[in-house]
């Protein structure tokens, strides 16, 4: 290929700026996690009333992810994308209105509705600007803002309520959003009527073969719920994620009240960081590894399939992270690696859709999986929280994480074996 005939790189531009929204979106959902224990001690939410809480959040965010997809898919990434960031970044800054149960459901609530528009935007985004072969590692690079998000939460916000007040801390993060807005408008269009992306470039992106139906056409949901690929996507999430939502919302509980002897809101920040720093490693490396694996000849489906599977196995030890014999460290450890195996396995699973799916229904597809996905969460916080609660007033807290770790270590082979069982033989939706 000459110089002249090379793609640019522009693509990678829009990539970071999908990258930094998700680092904001979980920014501001991760706070709720750091202040849990803040909430018991001074406001008196105990395990069912955090529980609820969250689950406020989940069945908004499911309610707001079936509709942010169709949304999305109608008026576009640019316009879509736009204004959720602007709705959930009022919502974050609203928590700092709160006074108690009633107050935290309210704007979780909230959250949950506006942050629902994140992955259906950021999943249409790159199946827009990105070529089958590269989809899984832009994917991964862009969902590792998950990580990095919780990574900040604990180091930042401990510090803004020591130095300012735990309203404070929502308020700060929440005006991070309408920062990324300018930026957005600024440097994103679609490929076809971005200035700044070169003839070369634009030819490199839309080299997928019969990929290239106008991203703008709407399909009706009850067409799509007619394809296998569809609910095999609605049930992968739906196991799976609700294993995320319970590290996000629940382990820095656990480090206070289980294996955290002498930490606090203001000490356990470093145990957090390691865990997030390897689920940033996770969501790199395993879009890397499925698109290693095609550019090497291998078939996007394979490729998902196998590096799905590697990183469902090693989901699998952290049944053992309540073994008495495990340190605090070697606990945490295990958690650090089931957490990059899920967003290892995360960064395939979003791909699977614009693998099987033409551009018109990403994003509608991905809502309605990432709706599935936050029932479940909702699902698992309320036995989270009846199961720990439970064992918490026998004076046996730790029996509850058993169960729970045990949960979460089966979720991902159970959902990589049905999807497996059940994939049709045609791969490849052909949308009449």
């Amino acid at each position: 290929m000459s110089e002249t005939n090379k793609p640019g790189n522009y693509r990678w531009t829009v990539c970071a700026l999908i990258f930094f929204a998700t680092t904001v979106n979980y920014l501001d959902r991760q706070i709720i996690g750091i202040l849990k224990p803040l909430l018991e001690s001074d406001l008196g939410i105990g395990e069912k009333d955090y529980s609820r809480i969250i689950m406020a959040f989940q069945l908004c965010y499911a309610i707001g992810m079936a509709a942010a997809g169709r949304l999305i898919d109608k008026f576009g990434t640019k316009i879509g994308y736009g204004i959720s960031v602007i709705f959930w970044s009022l919502a974050a800054m609203g928590h700092s209105l709160a006074r108690g149960v009633l107050g935290f459901g309210f704007w979780r609530s909230l959250l949950g509705l506006s942050e629902s528009g994140n992955f259906p935007a950021a999943i249409k985004s790159i199946a827009e600007w990105f070529p089958k072969k590269e989809r899984a590692l832009a994917t991964g690079i862009f969902n590792s803002g998950t990580n990095i998000g919780a990574i900040v939460a604990p180091l930042a916000v401990p510090a803004m309520i020591a130095a300012w007040s735990w309203q404070a801390a929502f308020i700060v993060t929440g005006a991070l959003g309408f920062i990324w807005f300018i930026f957005w408008l600024i440097f994103y269009e679609v490929p076809e009527r971005q200035k700044r992306v070169s003839a070369a470039e634009l030819k490199y992106i839309q080299s997928d073969p019969s990929d290239n139906a106008r991203p703008d056409e709407q399909v009706p949901w009850l067409k799509l719920l007619k394809y296998r690929q569809t609910w095999l996507f609605f049930i992968g999430k739906g196991l799976t994620d609700p294993i995320w939502w319970f590290y996000l919302f629940w382990i820095p509980g656990w480090l206070t009240q289980v294996k955290g002897t002498g930490l606090d809101i203001k000490t356990f920040g470093l145990p957090l960081t390691f865990i997030y720093t390897a689920t940033t490693i996770g969501s790199i490396g395993g879009g890397w590894i499925s698109s290693l694996m095609i550019k090497r000849g291998s078939s996007p489906f394979r490729a998902r399939r196998i590096t799905m599977l590697i990183f469902a196995l090693l989901v699998i030890p952290i049944i053992f992270t309540q073994s008495h014999s495990l340190s605090t460290w070697g606990a945490v450890s295990l958690i650090a690696l089931a957490a990059a195996s899920h967003q290892a396995w995360s960064a395939n699973i979003y791909t699977t859709v614009s693998d099987a799916f033409p551009k018109k229904a990403v994003s509608s597809v991905t809502g309605i999986g990432g709706m599935a996905g936050a029932l479940g969460g909702a699902f698992i916080s309320y036995i989270a929280g009846a199961i720990l609660d439970f064992y918490k007033r026998a004076g046996h807290i730790e029996t509850g994480y058993v169960i729970m770790f045990g949960i979460a270590g089966s979720a991902y082979i159970l959902a990589w074996i049905i999807m497996q069982v059940f994939a049709p033989k045609n791969r490849t939706v052909t949308l009449e």
